[in-house]
């Protein structure tokens, strides 16, 4: 054998492929053809190992080296064509330094003119709140007062309104406040929190 599948005579010098010119498929008893991985009879098809080479599956250099081409320009195509896709998805320069021209959008001021003119438009539920029952120093007058120079637990502060969860709300959030002015020291201790007065010339 001087090759993958070639074997030469010594006599003459003459390549040939010893599994095409000696052996015959088992099925049909027909001469071998050789495929692209593969021989196979001649007749039937079916695949047959070759009895001279080590590797069932033929090497046909011309053949891979055609589909690695056509793989590397498949690849070389698909990528153009994500680049054309991103460059199309991308919006349009946005002037941030122009002045704002509604009259580059068409129609738009037409709309924005109905939009303001037309009595008909009612907002629901347009209720809202513009006072609040929280005042913050009432809640730190009451809490300095609850306070020792031990630790306490935030839960043994008492309410001042009938609203426990709200009122719980409006006691931890003066507490931040004061705990910020150095008035008090906040320790969190499993799922209590410890409040601790400090001595602080300021408010004394």
């Amino acid at each position: 054998m001087t090759g993958q599948k070639e074997c030469t005579c010594p006599e003459c010098g003459n390549a040939f492929d010893p599994t095409h010119e000696f052996q015959k498929s088992s099925c049909c008893g027909r001469n071998l053809v050789r495929k692209n991985f593969h021989y196979a009879c001649s007749r039937c098809h079916k695949t047959v190992p070759s009895r001279f080479l080590f590797d069932e599956r033929v090497f046909d250099k011309t053949y891979f080296r055609e589909m690695m081409k056509e793989s590397r320009r498949k690849a070389k195509e698909k990528r153009e064509e994500i680049k054309r896709l991103l460059a199309e998805s991308r919006s349009g320069v946005l002037p941030l330094t122009d002045e704002p021209n509604l009259d580059t959008i068409p129609g738009l001021t037409q709309d924005l003119d109905k939009f303001v003119e037309d009595n008909s438009i009612v907002i629901e539920n347009s209720f809202f709140y513009t006072e609040c029952s929280f005042h913050m120093e009432d809640y730190r007058n009451h809490i300095l007062n609850r306070l020792s120079w031990d630790n306490i637990p935030f839960s043994d502060i008492e309410p001042l309104t009938e609203d426990c969860r709200q009122d719980k709300i409006w006691r931890f959030t003066t507490l931040i406040f004061m705990e910020n002015d150095r008035e008090v020291n906040l320790t969190q201790a499993g799922e209590n929190v410890f409040v601790q007065r400090i001595y602080n010339e300021a408010y004394n």
